[in-house]
């Protein structure tokens, strides 16, 4: 087949354990699934979950350097587990979403929190306040235990510059990871190869160059970056 340029190369992430990679489809995330999280963001209750998207390459896989954005005044973090999807559907019961699973990822959501606000209050879309360049670190995929595929417990945290940010706990999730699969295919057909950021927990906090983020999740991976 013949293109008028070289198609971009496919994202992939490496799995623990295993010489081959997980080509990345589509990235979606949900938005604020823990409750101490919406609270300090300003809501309040057990709201249906809402999503948004990432292009597949914003994702950083392994982490590393990461360069600070442009037009930001106020970039900030979010450790989040990451799902990936071994195969999908529409309209998934939670029972049917279990069965997709692949594993699970360390990822940082990062946002540039003044333009998703400017957005937010006229009405627009997020995409410029989460899907710029390198706003997706992640770590390798831990495949999920065949049998227990759902991650629904564990510590989930990260620091900055060493200093604890977030510290919360996989448990405190509004919807739990079927949950999430299950809602999210109503909106659209799920595959093989997608990713599910599940949101974060509270003390998201603004970041600068020259800081190092560090995050673990308990029995899923760690995950280092450095803002250039």
């Amino acid at each position: 087949m013949n293109y008028v340029f070289p198609p971009a190369p496919t994202v992939a992430l490496p799995i623990v354990g295993s010489d081959t990679l997980f080509p990345v489809r589509r990235v979606y995330c949900v938005g604020q699934n823990y409750s101490d999280h919406v609270a300090e963001m300003g809501g309040d209750g057990r709201n249906p979950p809402f999503f948004f998207s990432k292009p597949a390459d914003a994702l950083v896989p392994g982490g590393g350097d990461v360069a600070y954005p442009p037009m930001t005044e106020k970039l900030q973090h979010e450790v989040e587990l990451v799902v990936a999807l071994a195969a999908g559907g529409a309209n998934l019961t939670p029972e049917q979403a279990v069965e997709c699973i692949f594993g699970y990822a360390i990822g940082f959501d990062l946002t540039r929190r003044d333009l998703q606000a400017k957005a937010k209050e006229k009405g627009h879309p997020w995409e410029m306040g989460k899907g710029f360049d390198q706003s997706g670190p992640i770590g390798p995929l831990k495949p999920a235990d065949p049998a227990n595929r759902v991650a629904g417990a564990g510590a989930i945290w990260l620091k900055v510059n060493g200093e604890m940010r977030q510290n919360g706990d996989l448990s405190r999730m509004t919807w739990n990871v079927p949950e999430i699969i299950a809602n999210l295919s109503q909106y659209v057909r799920l595959a093989q190869g997608d990713l599910i950021f599940t949101g974060t927990p509270a003390g998201v906090s603004t970041i600068v160059r020259g800081d190092t983020l560090e995050g673990a999740i308990a029995g899923i991976g760690e995950l280092t970056i450095r803002l250039v």
